[in-house]
């Protein structure tokens, strides 16, 4: 454990400089801000595009996968919804504090995190399980809260959520570099290098803005954030390694990125939804901020664990 401690140090470090540099307000919050964008709108787009590109989707592609991660996050989402609702939560509440206890950072810091410390190979699977997160349990963010709200069902809560997802720059670069791969084309070479050079950025300044990010946050409701983070990086990691290992048949080395990107700390995108619906924001920054230092540790024995 201690080698893979020493791996994934590098990662929390640069996540700690960013914090660092916030709380000293050398890189205000404005900053971050910007600095954020670049990599979602650029250079975490190129990284994903060009991995896209060039994947065997059919190669890597699995059902019992799919369905092994989609029913493990299932199972935690609605007793995550349950326990808010038997606390006296409302519905959208609830749904948020679900959605808190199943999202993980996978765009941020697992795609750069474990593509590195378990190989090329790992880029498939956390790509799938990125897939799920963004167009399942986000579309069903999107429709209970438009639906609560408006007191009903409608087709036009459908189109909300399809210009979201076109709006959003990793399913598009995804799509488009999965509808080239399938092409069979290389490429072309400029286009490779231009892409690998602005892909480079995006781990060093996606775990850069994590930090700053987490730097501007303030902790309140920690009885409840701390259980939201338990279920992040212990429940959620627990149900999708009992369906990856025992219920389903998936291959054993997805099954372990699987669980490794089940184990990541709470995404910052969750914040950003909470603070635009007006539910709970401060309950999940919290979360965010317990969940990220605590993954130093947790999530270096997962992957120490699914290694071994």
């Amino acid at each position: 454990m201690l080698a893979i401690f020493l791996k994934t140090l590098p990662f929390f470090a640069v996540i700690g400089l960013g914090f660092a540099a916030g709380r000293m307000r050398f890189f205000t919050a404005e900053a971050t801000v910007y600095l954020t964008k670049f990599v979602f709108y650029f250079a975490l787009s190129a990284m994903l595009f060009g991995f896209a590109a060039n994947l065997d989707l059919s190669a890597v592609f699995s059902w019992a996968f799919v369905w092994a991660y989609f029913l493990a996050s299932s199972l935690v989402w609605a007793l995550v919804a349950a326990v808010a609702l038997l606390r006296g939560a409302g519905p959208e509440e609830a749904v948020f504090e679900a959605h808190t206890g199943v999202i993980g950072n996978v765009g941020f810091l697992g795609i750069p995190m474990l593509t590195l410390l378990l190989g090329k190979a790992a880029v498939g699977p956390v790509l799938l399980v990125l897939a799920v997160d963004l167009i399942v349990f986000s579309s069903v963010l999107t429709i209970v809260i438009t639906g609560v709200r408006e007191g009903r069902m409608s087709l036009g809560i459908f189109r909300i959520l399809a210009v979201g997802l076109l709006k959003n720059p990793m399913i598009v670069s995804v799509s488009l570099g999965l509808a080239w791969g399938a092409t069979g084309w290389k490429l072309p070479v400029p286009v490779n290098e231009f892409m690998t050079l602005l892909g480079a950025a995006a781990t060093p300044c996606a775990l850069f803005a994590i930090g700053g990010s987490l730097a501007g946050r303030s902790a309140e409701r920690w009885p409840v954030a701390g259980w939201l983070s338990v279920s992040k990086l212990f429940l959620h990691p627990a149900a999708v390694a009992f369906a990856a290992f025992v219920v389903f048949p998936v291959e054993r080395y997805a099954a372990g990125v699987m669980v490794a990107a089940a184990s990541l700390p709470v995404a910052g995108n969750v914040f950003i939804l909470a603070q635009h619906y007006g539910v709970a924001p401060q309950r999940v920054s919290t979360a965010i901020l317990i969940s990220t230092a605590l993954s130093v540790l947790t999530v270096t024995a997962v992957i120490a664990l699914v290694t071994h």
